[in-house]
């Protein structure tokens, strides 16, 4: 059940993330990797999720997000609660 709630939550991030005009560089990084992240999630699942750095890349996602994005942030750490919750 937790899994399917985590890629639903995946599939609208993703949708999301797509929708976001690119303003600088560093914002076009941040979103290429969140793409890249979300796509091993989906195709992996656990383990891909189990990576420390991919943990804090979505962490360092949503305070980079969190003024001009609040939606977007907001989005990203419900996937980060979810991963945690199930134990990742």
């Amino acid at each position: 059940m937790e899994q399917q709630k985590l890629r639903e939550l995946l599939e609208t991030l993703h949708q999301e993330l797509a929708q976001v005009v690119t303003v600088d560089e560093k914002t076009g990084e941040v979103l290429a990797t969140l793409k890249e992240d979300i796509s091993k999630l989906v195709e992996g699942g656990n383990e891909a999720a189990g990576e420390e750095s991919l943990m804090d890349r979505m962490n360092d996602a949503v305070g980079h997000f969190e003024e001009e994005h609040p939606r977007l942030s907001m989005m990203i750490q419900h996937v980060l609660d979810s991963l945690s919750r199930m134990g990742l």
